[in-house]
C-alpha cells in the first residue's frame, strides 16, 4: 500500500481537511467505519452474541501488536486507557516506606497522579526539572537516589515532542534493578518501539492517536519478571486460570499479562485496533518513522524560514518525533484562524502543536506553514 492509496481512505481530506493533529485524536478512516457498520450490522439482525469470531479477532490483534512492539502476545493485556495501564503498575507493587519514584515536571499527568498517590505509603516521588522543554535520559540519570525504585517516563513529551534515549535509559536501570515504566501514547504508531531493546519493563498506551484506534481503548506490555513482582490491585473473573469454571472459585491467576483483563472488554474498540492496526502494517510498520520525521523536518525547516522558532530546535533529528509546536502573540487567534481554513491542530498551554502522520504530504504542511504566515502577516 502507497501513500496515495493511504489517503484515499481517510474522507476529510476529500473535503479540504488537512489534518495535523494526531497528537489529539486520530480520524477514522474508510475501513474503520466500514468495518463499525459490517459489525453493528451482525449484532442487530444476525450474529448477535459471536464470541467466537471476536475471540479470532482478539487473538489477530494481540498478534499485531506484539509484531509492532517486539514482544510475545502474552506480554500485552488489552485495557481501556493510559491512565489506568500505569495505575495496574503503581497499585501492584509492594512499596515500602521510603521507596523513591522519579518522574518530571513536563509529564502529562496521567503518568503523575498514579504515582503521587503512593505518598500516603510513604513512597517519595521526586521530579527532575526539565530544561527548555526538554528532559534527557542523562537528566534523570542524574538524579538517582540509592532508594529510587521506579522511572516512569513518556517516550515522547506531549508539548515539546522530545523523544527521549530510551535505549540509553533502559540499559541503566536494567542494569541497577530499576523499574523503567513507559508512557508510550504520544510515540507508538508514529515512532519505532522495541520493548526489547529499550529494556522496558512495563508500558501503557491509548490507541486513539497514532495508531488510528478507539478512545476507550489501550493497552499494556509488562516483562514476566516484573509480573511476578506485582500483586494486582483487582482481579475479575477472567482473571483465574479456569474462567469458564464458573461455580468454582479457584483463585489461581493467570501467569500471562490477561490476568489484568478481569471482564468485558472494549469489543468495538478491539474490531478499529484491529483494522487500524492492519492498515499500519500494510504500508509497513517499519516505513512509518522514516515518514514521520521527514514530515516533521520539513515542517520546523519551513517554520524556521518563516521566522517561527520551535519547541526543541536546538536538539538532533535522533529525538525528533511526529510533534512540533511552536508560540506566536495570540496563540489562541492564530488556532481559531488556522480552524477557520478547515486546518486542525491543537492548542496547549498557550503553543500551537502541530502533528503530521505519515500519511500526511508536504503540500499539506506548505498549506499550514503559509496561513501562519499570512495570520502574522496581517497581525503586522
Amino acid at each position: 500500500m502507497n501513500i496515495e492509496q493511504v489517503r484515499q481512505l481517510f474522507p476529510f481530506i476529500k473535503n479540504g481537511v488537512i489534518y495535523l493533529n494526531h497528537a489529539s485524536t486520530a480520524p477514522v478512516s474508510s475501513l474503520v467505519r466500514e468495518k463499525i457498520c459490517e459489525l453493528l450490522k451482525e449484532k442487530s439482525e444476525s450474529r448477535i452474541d459471536d464470541y467466537q469470531s471476536f475471540l479470532k479477532i482478539y487473538e489477530e490483534t494481540k498478534n499485531l501488536l506484539a509484531e509492532l512492539i517486539n514482544t510475545n502476545p502474552d506480554r500485552i493485556a488489552l485495557i481501556d486507557n493510559t491512565s489506568n495501564g500505569i495505575n495496574i503498575l503503581a497499585a501492584g507493587i509492594e512499596w515500602k516506606s521510603g521507596d523513591r519514584i522519579l518522574l518530571n515536571d513536563i509529564e502529562f499527568p496521567a503518568n503523575v497522579y498514579p504515582f503521587l498517590n503512593l505518598k500516603k505509603f510513604g513512597v517519595e516521588v521526586d521530579f527532575v526539572k526539565s530544561k527548555n522543554g526538554i528532559v534527557t535520559a542523562e537528566d534523570l540519570i542524574e538524579n538517582v537516589k540509592p532508594e529510587t525504585k521506579l522511572i516512569s517516563v513518556s517516550f515522547v513529551q506531549f508539548l515539546s515532542g522530545y523523544k527521549i534515549d530510551l535505549e540509553r535509559l533502559g540499559k541503566f536501570c536494567r542494569e541497577r534493578n530499576i523499574i523503567l515504566s513507559v508512557d508510550g501514547i504520544q510515540g507508538i504508531g508514529a515512532m519505532n518501539f522495541d520493548v526489547q531493546k529499550f529494556n522496558v519493563d512495563f508500558l501503557s498506551c491509548g490507541t486513539q492517536k497514532w495508531l488510528f484506534g478507539a478512545q476507550g481503548l489501550a493497552f499494556i506490555y509488562l516483562t514476566e519478571d516484573l509480573q511476578q513482582k506485582i500483586k494486582p490491585a483487582y482481579l475479575g473473573w477472567l482473571s483465574v486460570e479456569n474462567a469458564w469454571d464458573l461455580l468454582n472459585y479457584n483463585m489461581k491467576l493467570k501467569s500471562t499479562a490477561n490476568v489484568f483483563q478481569g471482564g468485558t472488554l472494549n469489543t468495538l474498540g478491539i474490531y478499529i485496533f484491529n483494522t487500524s492496526l492492519k492498515l499500519l502494517r500494510d504500508f509497513g510498520f517499519d516505513k512509518i518513522e522514516e515518514r514521520v520525521i521527514s514530515n516533521t523536518k520539513y515542517l520546523r525547516k519551513s517554520l524556521n524560514e518563516a521566522g517561527i522558532s520551535c519547541l526543541i530546535d536546538e536538539v538532533g533529528e535522533n529525538y525528533y518525533s511526529g510533534i512540533t509546536t511552536f508560540k506566536v502573540d495570540d496563540s489562541e487567534k492564530l488556532f481559531k484562524f488556522l480552524e477557520d481554513k478547515k486546518i486542525v491542530c491543537s492548542l496547549r498551554e498557550g503553543y500551537i502543536r502541530l502533528s503530521p502522520h505519515f500519511y500526511n504530504s508536504f503540500e499539506d504542511i506548505d498549506v499550514v506553514v503559509n496561513s501562519i504566515q499570512e495570520f502574522i502577516n496581517k497581525k503586522v
